[in-house]
């Protein structure tokens, strides 16, 4: 069973300093990083950077199309406004089925905003409280939690998934 978290940085560079401190920790075997993605979100600009944070290409990876469809739902179709509305809702239907809430969404929208920064990860066996614990205590992150069952995780690798 996989899990998609998102964690909150109140510095547009913590998202990409924590995903250097996970390196290591995948080395320990205290995290297994499956995917990731960083938004970063410097003071001053109308919308985040997001990108893809490493190409994977192992089991597990979602690859761009599922992240740009992601960022896209939450940060950049609000900005369009009602125009958008009926195709936002609709992937955002779609984002249901995939275990991924209005909620959850809801949440990161209120979290993520100028000045901060995100880090998305599709992780296998993780052991949360050790990685919260190596990220430094300035950048702590805030854990905003998604989990997949096990026919979520599946039907998102089937529409997501890279080629193994």
């Amino acid at each position: 069973m996989s899990t998609l978290t998102v964690w909150k940085f109140n510095t547009a560079t913590g998202a990409e300093n924590a995903l250097t401190k996970l390196g290591d920790l995948q080395k320990q075997q205290i995290v297994q990083v499956l995917d990731a993605a960083i938004v970063s979100w410097p003071q001053g600009r109308k919308s985040p950077k997001t990108n893809q944070a490493f190409n994977t290409v192992g089991a597990g990876a979602l690859g761009g199309a599922f992240w740009g469809m992601l960022f896209g739902l939450l940060f950049f179709a609000p900005l369009l406004g009602v125009i958008v509305g009926a195709t936002a809702g609709a992937i955002s239907g779609k984002f249901t089925d995939y275990g991924i809430s209005d909620n959850f969404i809801q949440d990161v929208q209120s979290k993520v905003t100028e000045g901060t920064s995100a880090l998305f990860l599709l992780t296998g066996q993780v052991t949360v409280d050790k990685v919260s614990a190596a990220f430094a205590p300035e950048e702590k992150g805030e854990l905003i939690q998604s989990n997949l069952s096990t026919e979520q995780e599946t039907k998102l690798r089937e529409d997501f998934g890279s080629e193994v």
